[in-house]
């Protein structure tokens, strides 16, 4: 892939573009026959990472790592680094499947329940062309089956393959078996993005994507099951943060 501008963020390559020159390298990337391994951050992932090896050694080893919250644009800024905007997963996946309709290009769809995998397929095909779809699978199966999904996914004939699986598991996924999906050009994690698709969750207004009040939006929907871990992980971000804040001033 072309070489992109990056900064070191808390130790994590990651590339200064902005949503368009991410469109624009993935694009010049199929057509190449290039492969390119992608991830997104936030600030839960960013202090994840600190105590799991495994993810950390996952996510700095794709090719592509795009700033997805708001706060991590924010403390690149105040750690004296410049991203000039959040490339947000959903937006991108978005933005991809409708270059694979002008460009001809297909997308596999891997992960969440059956019925909502079924229903984000529906739907793009429906808006776009049945011809986009190379295939799709749950996000349900044992560590054993997960050698004969990749081998699913790589002979499908994809060019780009979205992985709607949650951390660490879908980084981890794509990270073990990066050989066999090396055929599929993109690949990346898109998260809980199926089930806003499929209208199984809301997303944020929009004011509060761009002042950086998603994760409080997704908070006040499911209170019990995220309250930890956004209380507590941005309690440890910002001390992350401001740790590295102080250590570059010394």
């Amino acid at each position: 892939m072309q070489r992109l501008p990056s900064i070191d963020f808390l130790t994590i390559p990651v590339a200064s573009v902005t949503m368009q020159q991410t469109v624009q390298a993935i694009d010049q990337c199929i057509q190449n026959d290039d492969h390119i391994q992608h991830v997104v951050i936030n600030a839960g992932k960013v202090v994840a990472m600190q105590k799991d090896k495994k993810l950390y050694d996952s996510v700095v080893s794709c090719d592509l790592i795009n700033a997805d919250g708001q706060s991590i644009v924010w403390a690149a800024r105040l750690l004296g680094k410049y991203l000039p905007e959040r490339v947000a997963g959903i937006d991108l996946m978005e933005n991809l499947i409708a270059l694979t309709h002008r460009k001809g290009y297909k997308c596999f769809f891997f992960g969440a329940k059956e019925k909502v995998v079924r229903r984000v397929t529906a739907i793009y095909a429906e808006k776009y062309s049945p011809e986009i779809i190379a295939g799709y699978r749950n996000g349900y199966y044992t560590q054993d089956e997960e050698e004969a999904i990749a081998r699913q996914i790589s002979e499908s004939g994809a060019h780009i393959l979205f992985v709607a699986i949650s951390s660490p598991k879908k980084e981890v996924f794509v990270n073990t078996h990066k050989e066999i999906l090396s055929k599929v050009n993109f690949t990346m994690g898109v998260g809980g993005s199926f089930d806003v698709v499929a209208g199984i969750t809301k997303r944020a207004p929009f004011w509060m994507q761009k002042t950086g009040l998603e994760w409080f939006f997704r908070f006040i929907q499911e209170p019990g099951r995220m309250w930890r871990r956004y209380l507590t992980g941005n309690y440890q971000f910002i001390k992350l943060v401001f740790k590295a804040r102080l250590k570059k001033e010394q």
